[in-house]
């Protein structure tokens, strides 16, 4: 397809506060995912110290994605209603508090506990995507929203690289003046020290941000395509039918499954996989190689929704289909030929398997956090417009953790109950499976969209 040849002009300082608003919000969301990814560093410890199986460590984040999906459906309706900006200011304060009485109840190890207050986190949590998107719907013209998702993918990969940093280094103690303030291994304190973060990052949104130019001084300077009148909220009712009735939503939505079932899976299963199948303790001295996986994994993620919201907007005319469909048939490729190494014994324990680990990881985590920005972010706002986004990503961003929980619920039952026999081969086989529901989406969604089309064409002549 040709490159799309329009070029948009805007009003002398308007990128330049577009620039505040989206930084605020990105450290924002970024402050989110310091909190968020967490339990994964923690995962080890818990599993040490109360024993738990990785079937109850994949059921906690199965719970955390069941409220967090429905969360972000009752959110997305909210936001569309009360503002973006209100909805990303109640999450952060959640998650803070959530956060911190998580550290507090982790003493007495009850799984009940943990799982009452992670499920109640998770619906927390779920004010901050619709929130984002819903801002930005408003500030990013329909040929600038793939890259500047992909973009705002990187606020997210930061949050993400924040904790690859700061987790480890909290595993491995802190000492004052020769004194251990924190012992290693003492993952309690993953809960603690994060949301100090949340909340440095919720004040500078309270003060940067506008939920639109007209706001902040730049009255029509984006034109919405989908509605263009004044404000950015609507009745719930007007929103809730608009959406739900929109075929293009429900494509998007399953494909979104997809991404949830490998993303989360990759990311909250690694540390066990680094511990159960390579031999590497990961309850506090992690080696320094997987030290640097970590921290260069987000910026990998990164590049990959950068690239992939440029190519949907200057080449696809802001489809974002066609790329997220070859994306996901990436990601299966991937996946099979991480599960063939597997196979091939050369995952084991040593140098090799540890380097071959980190290298699936980041190919998987290049991939899929492509199809993350893209699908996640700059779809919704493409269908909603800046009155409906909010309901739109909720609806869409909802099914990827549906697709989550149902992947890792699956995922930590079938390892335990294959653990001498196929075991954590049957990880990649089931992102593998799911990468290809996400590419079969995609392709339904481009013949749905050529038929309309045609249909359109035939109507007008």
């Amino acid at each position: 397809m040709a490159k799309h040849e329009y070029v948009i002009h805007h009003t002398k300082g308007f990128r330049k506060r577009r620039g505040l608003n989206w930084t605020a919000i990105g450290f924002m969301y970024a402050a989110y995912y310091v909190c968020r990814y967490s339990f994964k560093f923690a995962t080890p410890g818990l599993q040490s110290t109360f024993g738990y199986t990785t079937t109850q460590l994949a059921d906690i984040w199965a719970i955390w994605s069941l409220a967090y999906g429905t969360g972000q459906l009752v959110n997305g309706l909210i936001s569309d209603r009360i503002g973006g900006k209100k909805c990303l200011q109640i999450g952060a304060i959640g998650t803070i508090l959530l956060n911190l009485l998580f550290g507090l109840t982790s003493l007495p190890g009850m799984f009940s506990s943990f799982a009452l207050i992670y499920l109640v986190n998770g619906y927390f949590q779920a004010f901050g995507a619709p929130g984002m998107v819903k801002i930005n719907a408003a500030w990013f013209h329909r040929t600038e929203r793939g890259t500047f998702s992909g973009i705002f993918g990187g606020m997210i990969q930061l949050g993400k690289a924040g904790i690859g940093i700061i987790g480890p280094w909290i595993l491995s103690g802190m000492i004052v003046f020769g004194n251990a303030l924190i012992g290693t291994g003492e993952w309690v304190w993953l809960f603690r020290i994060p949301p100090l973060l949340t909340v440095a990052a919720v004040i500078f949104l309270t003060w940067a941000v506008k939920q639109t130019p007209d706001e902040a001084g730049f009255p029509k300077e984006i034109e919405d395509e989908i509605d263009n009148s004044d404000g950015v909220t609507v009745s719930l009712a007007h929103s809730f039918k608009t959406i739900f009735t929109n075929p293009f939503v429900w494509f998007y939505a399953t494909a979104y499954a997809a991404t949830g079932a490998v993303r989360h899976s990759s990311d909250q299963l690694s540390n066990l996989f680094f511990q159960d199948q390579l031999g590497v303790d990961m309850k506090a001295a992690i080696p320094a190689l997987l030290v640097v996986t970590f921290a260069v994994e987000p910026f990998v993620s990164f590049f990959g929704s950068l690239i992939s919201g440029v190519v949907s907007d200057k080449f696809y005319r802001g489809q974002r289909a066609p790329v997220a469909m070859v994306l996901y048939a990436i990601t299966a490729l991937v996946c099979l030929g991480s599960a063939v190494v597997l196979k091939l014994g050369w995952l084991v324990p040593g140098p090799l398997g540890i380097a071959l680990g980190a290298f699936f990881l980041l190919a998987i985590s290049f991939t899929v956090n492509s199809t993350h920005s893209l699908v996640g972010a700059a779809a919704p706002m493409d269908i909603g417009g800046k009155k409906m986004a909010g309901f739109a990503s909720g609806v869409i961003d909802s099914f990827q953790y549906y697709g989550s929980a149902v992947a890792m619920a699956v995922t930590g039952r079938v390892i335990d109950a294959t653990r001498e026999t196929y075991g954590w081969l049957s990880w990649y086989a089931i992102m593998a499976a799911f990468a290809l529901l996400g590419t079969f989406s995609m392709f339904a969604l481009i013949r749905k969209h050529k038929r309309m089309d045609a249909l359109h064409i035939k109507a007008v002549a």
